[in-house]
């Protein structure tokens, strides 16, 4: 019998397994998916955590829920990778042997590789949400905050989500106004990009976010450490960006075992043919803008956001670069199709390739 080992139980791996469980015959493969412990989290839900709308209750659910019968779940640490004898080895010694592999382990916060990040400050006033921890305790330190200069930073790209940083700030301005603060609280974005929206039609069409909100933004700024004493961002070209809370989105890196085993992204296909599809980077984003606002993103690698209805031509329901609260309760949505139809390898009732049907193609000025 062969084996497929999975490893990573989050939301790849569990999409994995139910997918492949009823198309791998139990008599001619065993499976088996690896993750440390049995708590799935639904990372979208941290962006809302620090506002007191979720918690953790809502983000969190048992792994094994999710996992199909006939698929066996291990618990463990990943400690090595050997690809030559095909092997991976956990931390308390026990080895699984595989014929075919796939490594879903995603990213994983890196604070420790900003210097300074991890000083004094942290978690006091250099916070994250990456993390349920992180994102529990930014909620204790905004209800604390009363007046002052909140930077919300991105460290380097790519990250998971880089709308979320911007999210956060939408979110934040909402809050403060809601509690009367907003006067008393400046808002600044700092980013590695050269824009807060880097293609064209999205940058003239939602340009006007930040302004109207009074978000001040600080771009093409490349961290080099954090002066946890003088409580500010530096920049490796000495620039200094000062905060009373920084929200910051730490480097993400990949697991240190891929890395040490030398493997690289490239895995055989089952049948030893070569992969009939491609990943065009079709991603729909939606960005809650505040107050039950949200707008949506629809794009690809080669097509950038464009204005239209989404995902049927002329009546949508949702509509593309603008704020509408139709787009609030899609994003909301999602968090019942993550658990009862994506976890479960369900397909989603939008296309999963991209598409100009819809879509207004315009040209910025």
């Amino acid at each position: 019998m062969k084996h497929l080992l999975v490893l990573g139980a989050g939301t790849a791996g569990t999409m994995v397994v139910n997918r492949l469980r009823p198309r791998l015959p139990a008599s001619d493969w065993r499976i088996t998916v690896v993750d440390r412990d049995d708590e799935h989290h639904y990372q979208p839900g941290y962006l809302f955590v620090p506002f007191g709308t979720v918690g953790r209750d809502d983000v969190v659910r048992r792994r094994s829920r999710f996992i199909p019968e006939g698929v066996e779940l291990v618990f463990g640490e990943i400690a090595e990778l050997d690809p030559v004898a095909c092997r991976v080895t956990l931390a308390d010694g026990t080895a699984l042997a595989y014929d075919q592999l796939v490594i879903a382990t995603g990213t994983a916060p890196r604070p420790d590789l900003t210097p300074g990040m991890l000083g004094a400050e942290w978690r006091r006033g250099v916070h994250e949400f990456y993390t349920l921890d992180g994102a529990e305790a930014l909620a204790g330190a905004l209800a604390a905050f009363d007046g002052g200069r909140v930077v919300a930073h991105v460290c380097e790209m790519p990250v998971t989500c880089p709308v979320a940083p911007l999210e956060f700030l939408f979110l934040a301005d909402a809050h403060f106004r809601e509690r009367g603060l907003r006067e008393r609280v400046e808002l600044v974005y700092v980013t590695p990009l050269d824009g807060t929206f880097t293609t064209p039609v999205a940058a003239a069409r939602l340009g006007h976010l930040l302004e109207r909100r009074g978000i001040a933004v600080e771009s093409d700024f490349v961290v080099e450490r954090i002066d946890d004493a003088a409580k500010a961002l530096v920049s490796y070209d000495e620039r200094t960006v000062p905060f009373d809370l920084l929200v910051t989105v730490h480097v993400n890196a990949g697991a240190d075992f891929v890395g040490r085993s030398g493997l690289g992204d490239e895995l055989n296909h089952v049948g030893g043919r070569p992969l009939t599809h491609a990943c065009d980077g079709h991603v729909n984003c939606f960005v809650a803008s505040g107050d039950g606002q949200t707008l949506l993103l629809d794009f690809d690698y080669q097509t950038q956001p464009l204005p239209g209805r989404y995902p049927l031509p002329g009546i949508g329901r949702f509509t593309l670069l603008e704020e509408t609260a139709m787009n609030h309760a899609g994003k909301l949505m999602f968090k019942w199709l993550y658990w009862h139809a994506l976890l479960r390898g369900h397909d989603l009732p939008f296309p999963s390739a991209m598409s100009l049907a819809g879509k207004v193609r315009e040209v910025a000025p």
